[in-house]
């Protein structure tokens, strides 16, 4: 069997790649973590990283959402992972599944973190993301959310803010 290797990375921002101002004692972007954490993973996959935005998923406006989209519909590589806030990550899922055209023969990937990755060991994120990178290459076609070692199809989850994970619904 094999897999493809070749693999979209889109950026959008969130807890992923926030740092903290220990001046400010606030938490904002500089810039993305992706490449550093792709390097210290020895990461061995085809990865073009692309920074759509860098901004909390609650800042997101329909501007940023049809961006996202856009690069969905117009990526020429199949398999695709978004780096996205959690808190609206179900919301742009569901966005990409319902709006976007042309995406049927492509699998595409939302995943983020809960915590910081410059927060160091305590951080979510590259668990996350290298569960993400496993799933993009051998899933078939449709759009998913990847968090806490869990696949999730994009209708069927939702964050549960009270216990900070997601977690499957039932669809009716």
């Amino acid at each position: 069997m094999v897999f493809e290797k070749s693999i979209q990375v889109f950026v959008t921002g969130g807890t992923f790649d926030k740092t903290y101002d220990h001046i400010n004692g606030t938490l904002n972007f500089q810039k993305t973590h992706l490449p550093q954490m792709l390097v210290r993973s020895k990461c061995m996959l085809d990865i073009d990283v692309k920074t759509l935005m860098l901004l909390d998923s609650l800042e997101m406006t329909s501007t940023h959402f049809e961006t996202i989209i856009k690069a969905c519909e117009t990526c020429e590589k199949s398999k695709i992972v978004i780096t996205h806030g959690t808190d609206c990550m179900v919301d742009t899922a569901k966005k990409i599944a319902q709006e976007a055209v042309g995406i049927e023969q492509k699998t595409i990937i939302l995943t983020g973190a809960m915590i910081p990755y410059t927060f160091g060991s305590s951080s979510d994120g590259f668990f996350n993301l290298g569960s993400a990178m496993a799933y993009v290459r051998v899933l078939d076609p449709g759009v998913y959310i990847a968090m806490n070692g869990i696949l999730f199809s994009w209708n069927e989850v939702k964050k549960n803010k009270a216990k900070g994970f997601f977690e499957q619904i039932k669809v009716i």
